[in-house]
């Protein structure tokens, strides 16, 4: 019995908590996954910029331009006003989108360190939350930029912009050692990615607004109202580019949710470590 307690929850708790006394650690290898990112490339670090912008001009001319999507909260909500909807979503979604991508293969790219018994792995998948973050601060740089010259304008209510990227972060961290962990002895998962981000992507409502899903197929609204990745993008929106009061019931549920991810994330990833090494 005690063992069994000390799998599900002890030494998860220590994993977590341990982090912090691990944080120079997880900086050097962030920097490190950051650089490799873009090592080799002339433009380096800017393709954090460039390819969200590309995306995301090829989404407004899909959505916005062709579909003629609209908001329709702002009153006389324009084109940039639009984009900069979108390109909100966007930001926080593919955060979490890189998740899926390098997630199962993180350990299993990484032999020498898992071969090391006194390597803490669990730092591997948060120093590629860290890179993730960094990335998702010069997107929402922009957004920030952008609200100066929107319709709405910008307010104190930017102030909620951190409060709603911690819970996508711990989303993001949960997933990624769960995914991590199964990846090692499952290596066909990192071919479902691309598939998964796909249709994840639309689940979130992230190209057009959440009332669009519920006045066409209020079926399927009431399944995907409960994806917490859908409810950060529009809480964002909401807060932030349209200075709406916070929806303090969507908040909690929100955190509650990224808390169980991260709490089953760590348990999947402490219980399943120990096998590590005889599967690589």
């Amino acid at each position: 019995m005690s063992a069994i307690v000390r799998g599900l929850v002890i030494d998860p708790m220590r994993m977590v908590a341990g982090l912090w006394a691990r944080r120079d650690l997880i900086g050097q290898f962030t920097r490190r996954s950051i650089e490799l990112r873009h090592r080799g490339s002339r433009l380096g670090a800017f393709w954090a910029l460039i390819n969200p912008l590309s995306m995301l001009a090829l989404y407004y001319v899909l959505f916005g331009v062709i579909y003629g999507t609209r908001f329709g909260v702002v009153q006389g909500e324009t084109g940039f006003d639009v984009l900069l909807a979108m390109f909100l979503g966007l930001s926080l979604f593919h955060a979490f989108a890189e998740t899926i991508s390098w997630a199962p293969n993180v350990i299993a790219s990484n032999p020498n360190f898992v071969k090391k018994v006194v390597f803490p792995l669990e730092v591997l998948p948060v120093a590629q939350i860290g890179a993730a973050a960094f990335h998702l601060s010069v997107g929402l740089s922009l957004v920030l930029i952008g609200c100066v010259f929107s319709t709405a304008g910008i307010s104190w209510s930017v102030l909620w912009l951190p409060v709603l990227v911690l819970p996508l972060l711990m989303l993001a961290l949960g997933c990624a050692w769960l995914l991590a962990a199964v990846g090692v002895f499952l290596r066909d998962i990192g071919q479902l990615s691309g598939f998964a981000t796909t249709v994840l992507q639309f689940a979130s409502a992230v190209m057009f607004p959440v009332e669009m899903i519920a006045r066409r197929s209020p079926e399927l609204w009431t399944v995907l109202r409960f994806n917490p990745l859908l409810q950060i993008a529009d809480l964002a929106r909401r807060s932030v580019l349209w200075h709406q009061p916070m929806d303090f019931d969507k908040l909690l549920y929100v955190y509650a949710c990224a808390a169980i991810v991260l709490a089953l994330g760590a348990v999947f990833f402490s219980l399943l470590r120990k096998s590590f090494a005889e599967v690589i």
